[in-house]
């Protein structure tokens, strides 16, 4: 996305534009230049040349260019200033951890780099998480999408076992449990299985993932839909082992006797938001010497299991494991602007449920931008990396039928106008704001497992490889 296409915030008066003077070379004339159109393209090259000068430690650089943004972001004004405002933070965070010696900015004229919200929010509750995830499609066009081709793929089977990785808590399956109890032929004993572990990322919850089952359990007897909520307990590895060991103790206790797979159930690998935390830097794993990451043991292990269909839901950002950091503010400038221009249609700045939504994605960012190694979690992949990633893996892409399209569609219609869906050639559907990828959707199946849909999904050419 062109940084153009923003649009421009007002231009804003500095406290002491004679700072930059004592900066040489040609970046003082690149950050001079900017003072009198702060637009979204220009916030971005004032991002970059801070990064440049972290890269470089040059400290002295670093903090003219931080007191510049500082002067320019607002957590309260415009989205280009809004979606400074947490770049600068991280960017703050970054140096405390990078430079050789302490970074002396200065934050008591009360801007961005020292105040906003704060990180460590309050839980939310349930009935807030779902207002959160009602705010903007950016949830409900998965779960719509992903629940369209799982009712398609389980169709005829008495008994559903749905392994369900995700980071929104079981919002997706009262939809679902909702669409069974409509079937014609009476619905089918639905069984739920989520580990007992998740990132500790945004949505934080206030209630245990025994009291979401209890709650999923209440409403499919409701709706009279023999269901079955189950907790695969997962070992935690003590606070000094890495990230790393973590995931590899992860993959490990993932099998078939852990997750109680039965012969007569149909499987389906749910997988929202959920491969971009692991890993995907190649290392030993506990079985094998080959190089191998996280990401990819994850999916041989999905395959194994022989699932009837695999959703898989993600931001459609590159941001991986082998991304410089100026590439990474690049990709992530263009892309978080999304949902900050999105909110700006119709909250009011100040409004409480737009800041906490936007605080949620400055710890994204945070973490995106202020940390490396294996405590940078947030490892986004484009659905074009996906697709490749999938096929080398074994699997091949599902369409999401008419049907499907249609209720995703009909739920876009409730939202602002510029957000919009497209259909890519590979079988995915992504979720648009203003003409620019923001989510994507997909659906696949393994190798053998495909040659059997391929005879029952709407037509032979269904499926193919990615």
């Amino acid at each position: 996305m062109k940084a153009e296409l923003r649009g421009n915030s007002q231009s804003i008066p500095l406290q002491d534009p004679n700072h930059l003077a004592t900066t040489q070379s040609s970046t003082s004339g690149a950050l001079t230049g900017c003072l009198s159109t702060l637009d979204g393209a220009c916030i971005e090259k004032l991002l970059l040349h801070c990064a440049s000068a972290l890269e470089t430690n040059n400290v002295t650089l670093a903090q003219q260019v931080m007191w510049v943004l500082n002067n320019v972001a607002s957590f309260v004004g415009d989205p280009n200033q809004r979606l400074a405002s947490y770049f600068l933070r991280a960017l703050v965070s970054r140096a405390s951890r990078v430079c050789p010696t302490p970074v002396n900015f200065n934050t008591a004229t009360g801007g961005a780099a020292g105040g906003g919200p704060a990180f460590h929010r309050t839980l939310m509750s349930v009935t807030e998480l779902a207002g959160y995830v009602d705010l903007i499609p950016w949830h409900r066009f998965g779960f719509c999408a992903s629940n369209g081709t799982i009712l398609k793929a389980i169709q005829g089977f008495p008994r559903i076992h749905i392994l369900d990785f995700s980071i929104t808590h079981c919002m997706q399956w009262p939809t679902l449990i909702d669409a069974l109890a409509k079937g014609p032929e009476g619905p089918p004993m639905l069984r739920i299985s989520v580990l007992s572990w998740r990132p500790k990322v945004p949505p934080l919850l206030n209630a245990s993932i025994e009291e979401i089952g209890h709650r999923l359990t209440n409403f499919a007897k409701y709706r009279d839909v023999p269901f079955e909520f189950n907790i695969v307990e997962v070992g935690i590895p003590q606070e000094s082992s890495s990230d790393i060991l973590h995931y590899d103790l992860l993959l490990r206790q993932l099998n078939s006797s852990q997750l109680n797979l039965k012969v007569d159930e149909a499987l389906v690998v749910n997988c929202q938001n959920w491969l971009r935390y692991l890993p995907d830097e190649p290392t030993c794993s506990s079985t094998s010497s080959n190089l191998i990451s996280c990401r990819d043991s994850f999916l041989d292990m999905v395959k194994n299991l022989s699932p009837r269909i695999v959703t898989v839901v993600d931001e459609d950002c590159d941001l991986g494991a082998m991304t410089g950091l100026e590439s990474r503010i690049t990709s992530c400038f263009n892309y978080m602007w999304i949902p900050f221009d999105a909110l700006e249609t119709f909250l009011p700045k100040n409004s409480p449920q737009r800041i906490e939504y936007e605080a949620d994605i400055g710890h994204k960012i945070e973490n995106i931008i202020g940390f490396e190694g294996i405590q940078r979690i947030e490892r986004l992949e484009s659905f074009t990396k996906l697709s490749q990633r999938m096929g080398n893996k074994g699997f091949l892409s599902v369409p999401f039928c008419e049907e499907t399209i249609k209720e995703v569609k009909t739920l876009l219609d409730e939202h602002a106008s510029g957000w919009g869906m497209k259909k890519d050639e590979d079988n995915t559907l992504i979720l648009t704001w203003k003409g620019h990828n923001s989510v994507y959707a997909t659906a696949w199946v393994p190798h053998t497992v495909g040659k059997i849909l391929s005879h029952e999904l709407t037509t032979s050419d269904c499926l193919r490889r990615s």
